[in-house]
């Protein structure tokens, strides 16, 4: 007999499963709640379920996880877990601490990636497929189980393009944000894309709640295709111009990521040109140091860091420098993929 995979199934198939076997189907938001709020890993751990009803799931249901391949932790407390989803297909995520008692977890949502920005150690995997809502969510739990904690913020920037597994990527997000499972306010979920219009259109459409970044890299329309294959099927134009119906239309900051990258995109020139964008767009920067060293690129000192920020005061935007937690561990931005 093959048992189903409870965590597989969405709340309606979930309430349906159970009417099938002669239970209520509130029972399906038990299940949630016990898997996604208390953390059950095993049926034995449903006290809210009777004991005939514990015992008749062990024979015919199994809750799944992912397994773990390597841990790693950082000297800043960052945590980095490899998890195989299949064979040979491995994951990561990462645990990322700071001072200000923000404990956020950056999850992947596909195996590989189908874009390959110059920069992103990921872009160099192939691409093996869309995580499922269950595979994406499980790399919280595996997380907060490794550490001890639970996590404040979720933010959908680890491997693969979230904008390309949109559906299972939103249905993620919606149990983050369900009181009865993970209870993340909206605003402490951030969804992240190169730049996929279509589904960012849908994201609008839809009035998603969510923080949403997207990952400019480079202000200028000629040359931000050389790091970033996808403004040749998504000109920066035409992203700016959705970005800015995104501000209008719901009413918030849209965070334009900006990785820096000495001699490709932190000249005065560059600087001009994001001020310009910024000004027109509702928007935060959050300005990143390079991680990796492909191409023969290096990563800013922080004297280059510190005048490329002061170049975009005009802009009169909120502007963020996430430094690099978890760098050695290659879990910082842009690492996930490599050795390490």
């Amino acid at each position: 007999m093959t048992k189903t995979n409870l965590k597989s199934l969405s709340l309606p198939e979930l309430e349906n499963f159970f009417l099938s076997i002669g239970e209520k189907k509130y029972r399906a938001k038990q299940l949630y709640k016990g898997i996604y709020n208390n953390r059950n890993t095993d049926f034995s751990e449903f006290t809210d379920f009777s004991k005939s009803l514990r015992e008749a799931l062990v024979e015919i249901a199994y809750l799944p996880t992912l397994k773990i391949v390597k841990h790693l932790q950082s000297i800043d407390g960052t945590h980095k877990v490899s998890l195989e989803v299949a064979e040979d297909k491995i994951i990561e995520a990462v645990w990322i601490p700071s001072d200000l008692g923000r404990k956020t977890i950056c999850i992947s949502s596909q195996v590989g990636c189908t874009l390959s920005c110059a920069f992103c150690a990921t872009g160099t995997l192939d691409f093996k497929g869309n995580l499922k809502t269950w595979e994406i969510l499980e790399q919280i739990l595996i997380l907060e189980k490794i550490v001890g904690d639970k996590c404040t913020n979720v933010v959908f920037m680890g491997m693969g393009e979230p904008m390309h597994n949109y559906k299972n990527v939103m249905d993620a997000a919606h149990i983050l944000h369900d009181p009865e499972t993970f209870n993340l306010g909206a605003k402490r979920i951030t969804i992240s894309t190169a730049g996929v219009i279509p589904s960012i259109e849908r994201f609008i459409e839809e009035k998603q709640p969510y923080n949403f970044a997207i990952s400019l890299n480079h202000p200028d329309k000629l040359l931000r295709k050389e790091i970033m294959g996808i403004d040749s099927k998504f000109p920066l134009d035409d992203l700016l111009a959705t970005a800015r119906k995104f501000t209008k239309t719901l009413g918030r900051k849209i965070t334009f990521e900006y990785i820096m990258i000495p001699d490709v995109n932190m000249g005065e020139k560059n600087a001009s040109l994001l001020v310009k964008i910024a000004r027109s767009v509702n928007c935060k920067i959050n300005l990143i140091p390079l991680n990796t060293e492909f191409n023969g690129w290096r990563r800013p000192t922080e004297t280059e860091m510190i005048q490329f920020r002061d170049l975009l005061s005009p802009a009169n935007v909120p502007i963020m420098n996430r430094r690099s937690p978890g760098k050695d561990i290659h879990g910082a931005c842009g690492m996930l993929a490599l050795n390490g």
